[in-house]
């Protein structure tokens, strides 16, 4: 007995009744009632809210949606036709019916049509017509498919092909139309919409099996195979490291950095989410093929790795017994001259003392110009010097020759803490570091905070002039790049070696967790574009907005980075991206952990194998 049933019962067929008597007993009854008929199903849950059929599309919600039909195929089909549509970043369904044809049906067929096809031929041939090409190559086709069902090499089918799409309104939709069918028509498919049978084509792309449109093109085996739906972008190429799986189909993806425009990459992570970690799996990757590598290490995380693979290993501080001056120069390539390499390298100079000294006037900048070129001079250095065998100055040749010039006073003031002060011993000193090793490692970690942007400046400026000598497969890492970012001066010289580091063979890896930070340089959005490769790891959401305007991020992109485990995001290689999710071996593992609680256990293990036993003491192992 229905709900209604029982109310007309009990108020008598809808005669009011006062009191408590009626009235009473269907208030108990009712919530009962209800509770027991309110079977929620699945219907229910998956319903809209709302529907609303027009003659061009559905209101489903807050959500409209079209339904589009294949009507017209070209002659050939080319593999994967449909897959920039299956890889399309929107929201869409893709119903594909396929209906068997009986063969000794579509035979007799073609003996018709073909028999109609060669009619004309004849005819124009006997009143002297010019051969028609369209003609022969359809008589051509059709027997050549007429034999090939006949040896049942292949057979025929009806296919449909419906694509509904989804927005959130009219203007949203109408862009997405557009976008899929200038796909298609590239390729000479056309589509329609189902126009006045928007329900009947949304029926038959949901996943129930009907097809209510019926509207089919016929297609044999062969370019019937070309429209298998299950493949996803990919990024895997015949040469290069693996970087990594490809979350979406379970592909490697495999790529080569020197294969690209430029040799660039830049990586974005919350702390933990596994930046540094992919960072030094794609490092022990590039060893193995020949790249050498140099890092520039703000925290000391890579000196486990040095050692495992026998690289070297520099701490740069100011108790430091490791030096780099700099003032040293690189020896002239065979497209350079003397004069272009020490014009460089006094540009430099004076952005690092600029950095070193807290800024400087223009009067001032001129003279700290002037100053380096005759800080060279004193020691013979000058265009027409040959730089095999030269001695370089020191930071207190050029106080020397500053305190020689008028209005120096404030410039010697301030530089004299890094010739007499207490970081004299950090810049003050010939250079003593030799990089000739397949991995080198720069250690900033012990630097005092706000020394580290000139430390990390002067090893990058000592790197990139050991770089010029000699042209090989290099990647320089820069960890924790916001460091250099924080300085005009560092984040233009960081920009220049993104530029110019292809013509030495030399990839640039920037890596930082703050991306906000990062932006706010003029220097980031450039280093970004000049960078063929993007990681985005694992984002917080204070930098997601960020991130995502920069990279034109879908909302369905921000939401994986934002949900995106450790060690899993999205990896952007040219023009293409996939999601991604880092793996390595166990052996990769236990060099490259940075889990401390790991790289404890691991120390403990080696202080136990390396503890020598006394000689004669016998250890013996009971095991419980």
């Amino acid at each position: 007995m229905s709900i209604l049933e029982d109310i007309k019962k009990l108020f008598g067929k809808g005669k009011e009744t006062e009191g408590e008597g009626p009235r009473a007993s269907v208030l108990a009854v009712l919530p009962e009632k209800i509770y027991e008929s309110a079977n929620l199903e699945l219907q229910d849950v998956i319903a809209p809210s709302a529907l609303k059929i027009d003659p061009k599309s559905i209101n489903l919600g807050d959500k409209i949606a079209r339904t589009f039909f294949i009507i017209s195929y070209p002659r050939f089909l080319t593999d994967n036709w449909f897959s920039p549509i299956i890889n399309l970043d929107k929201i869409f369904d893709i119903s594909i019916f396929i209906h068997p044809i009986d063969t000794s049906l579509m035979l007799r067929q073609f003996q018709k049509k073909v028999a109609e096809v060669q009619s004309q031929i004849n005819v124009r041939e006997s009143k002297g017509m010019v051969r028609d090409p369209m003609l022969d190559t359809a008589y051509q086709d059709l027997e050549e498919l007429r034999n090939n069902l006949i040896q049942a090499q292949e057979k025929m089918f009806d296919v449909g092909i419906y694509i509904t799409i989804y927005a959130d309104n009219d203007f949203e939709l109408f862009k997405i139309e557009n976008e899929i069918k200038s796909m298609l028509e590239s390729k000479l498919i056309y589509i329609k919409p189902a126009l006045f049978q928007q329900e009947e084509g949304f029926k038959s792309v949901i996943p129930i099996e009907t097809d209510l449109l019926n509207i089919h093109q016929k297609l044999n085996s062969d370019p019937l195979s070309s429209v298998f739906p299950f493949i996803s972008s990919n990024l895997t190429s015949d040469k290069g490291i693996l970087y990594g799986i490809n979350r979406n189909n379970s592909s490697l993806v495999i790529f080569d950095r020197f294969s690209l425009e430029n040799y660039n990459s830049v990586t974005f992570a919350k702390s933990g989410s596994g930046k540094s970690y992919a960072t030094k799996l794609e490092i022990l990757r590039s060893l193995m093929f020949d790249t050498d590598v140099i890092v520039i290490d703000p925290e000391r995380e890579y000196e486990f790795l040095a050692e495992a693979v026998g690289g070297r290993y520099f701490n740069i501080s100011l108790s430091s017994d490791h030096h780099l001056n700099p003032f040293d120069l690189p020896i002239p390539r065979e497209d350079e001259t003397a004069e272009d390499v020490l014009r460089s390298n006094i540009i430099n100079l004076v952005g690092l003392f600029r950095l070193m000294l807290g800024g400087l006037t223009p009067e001032e900048d001129s003279m700290v110009d002037r100053a380096i070129s005759e800080t060279y001079a004193i020691k013979d250095i000058t265009p027409e010097s040959d730089f095999f065998n030269i001695e370089p100055p020191l930071l207190s040749d050029l106080e020397m020759v500053l305190s020689g010039m008028d209005g120096s006073d404030s410039v010697v003031a301030r530089l004299a803490k890094y010739t007499r002060g207490s970081w004299a011993t950090f810049l003050n000193r010939p250079s003593n570091v030799d990089i000739n090793k397949k991995f080198v490692v720069f250690s900033v970690r012990d630097m005092e905070d706000e020394l580290k942007p000139v430390a990390m400046y002067i090893i990058m400026h000592y790197i990139w002039n050991a770089i010029r000598k000699n042209l090989k497969k290099r990647l320089l890492v820069v960890d924790e790049a916001w460091w250099m970012m924080k300085s005009e001066d560092t984040a233009s010289f960081l920009y220049s070696i993104a530029k110019r580091g292809r013509k030495y063979y030399l990839g640039l890896s920037t890596i930082t967790q703050d991306a906000a930070d990062f932006m706010k340089s003029p220097y980031g959005v450039p280093i970004i574009t000049n960078s063929s490769i993007q990681l985005l790891l694992k984002q917080s959401p204070t930098t997601i907005d960020i991130l995502q305007k920069t990279f034109n991020l879908t909302d369905e992109e921000k939401y994986l980075l934002l949900e995106s485990g450790l060690g899993e995001g999205i990896f952007f290689a040219g023009l293409k991206h996939v999601a991604i999710k880092i793996v390595s071996s166990y052996t990769e593992d236990q060099i490259i952990t940075s889990d401390p609680s790991q790289i404890l256990l691991n120390k403990k293990a080696k202080q136990e194998q390396e503890t020598p036993t006394a000689t004669g003491q016998t250890i013996n192992v009971t095991e419980k």
